[in-house]
């Protein structure tokens, strides 16, 4: 199979992985608290990126065997260099992990008080907002990406606010999750070319474990019961969605184009409403599913290539 193929599989799969557990954070709320949740399930996370962690070594190792010489990661290294990489590996996940907890904490607080549907739409945001952020670092934007905002700020409309122009708190809490995970994004952009990504990422998911736990036994009250219960959930959402998809990600994005890569990705807010209707039988209106398509129709925009004469 071509490598490009290949990947896009591997990307549209994760996203696939990624709209189910929606429905799985959705269903746990029936028995765990938000904190609690989200602590044990990227403790889970964490866990499996171990071994992940070895298996992308050998893959390195696979590669640098059959083009008969090293790859920039495999070549090496003084014990100041990698000192250095462990020191970027710790400041990187301590930052993502921080971002990752206030992100996956609103949007678990979200999903609490709305559906796994319209949190996958309103939690794409990010992929508007990421661009957008660049405006604190004096870039230009394209039109194309105006016209994605007023898009997404449209459906946003249509999904959240209801005929008295009030938002539902749910809804509130996921686009302010939105923004944590357009935080997140910038700053796994801004690590991830420095450090191995797999370490980053499992840092990451222990430091948003650290960070979730304490919040749980403080301000919940989670039962062993509530965990036995949620056991499916969590190694969904810990060991497939957060471990294997990212893992995916990592690997299928070496063998795609960038553009590609998040338009296939973003397709997740299309699966989490199809596993809510299919699985919880979610229905979502009219004004909701015009919502939703708008939204789409913006995310979709703004993944558009950057083109001579349409910025401003």
């Amino acid at each position: 199979m071509n490598r490009v193929l290949r990947a896009n599989l591997l990307l549209l799969l994760t996203a696939v992985i990624w709209g189910g557990a929606f429905v799985a954070q959705d269903v746990a709320m029936d028995s765990l608290p938000p904190f609690a949740f989200n602590g044990i399930r990227m403790a889970v996370a964490g866990l499996v990126m171990i071994p992940s962690i070895a298996l992308l070594d050998r893959r390195h190792r696979a590669r640098e065997t059959s083009n008969g010489q090293r790859e920039p990661l495999q070549q090496p290294r003084s014990k100041g260099r990698l000192a250095n990489e462990s020191r970027l590996v710790a400041i990187g996940g301590l930052c993502c992990g921080v971002a990752l907890f206030g992100g996956s904490a609103l949007q678990q607080l979200g999903i609490r008080d709305s559906t796994p549907g319209k949190a996958g739409f309103i939690t794409a945001l990010y992929i508007v907002l990421v661009p957008l952020a660049g405006l604190l670092c004096d870039r230009k934007i394209r039109l194309s990406l105006w016209m994605a905002v007023a898009l997404s700020a449209t459906g946003l409309f249509l999904l959240c606010f209801t005929d008295r122009l009030t938002i539902a708190m749910g809804d509130l809490y996921l686009i302010l999750g939105a923004i944590f995970f357009t935080a997140h994004i910038l700053l796994v952009d801004h690590f991830a070319p420095r450090v191995n990504c797999a370490r980053l990422s499992c840092v990451q998911f222990f430091i948003t474990a650290m960070l979730c736990l304490p919040a749980a036994a403080l301000f919940e009250q989670p039962s062993w019961q509530g965990v036995w219960e949620c056991a499916l959930p969590i190694l969904y959402t810990g060991a497939l969605s957060g471990a294997v998809g990212h893992t995916l990600q990592m690997v299928a994005q070496r063998d795609t184009n960038p553009t590609v890569a998040s338009l296939l990705m973003c397709l997740e807010s299309v699966f989490a409403a199809l596993a809510g209707w299919a699985l919880l039988g979610h229905i979502l209106s009219m004004r909701e599913l015009a919502g939703c398509s708008a939204m789409l129709a913006g995310i979709v925009l703004a993944q558009q290539p950057w083109k001579k004469g349409l910025q401003m």
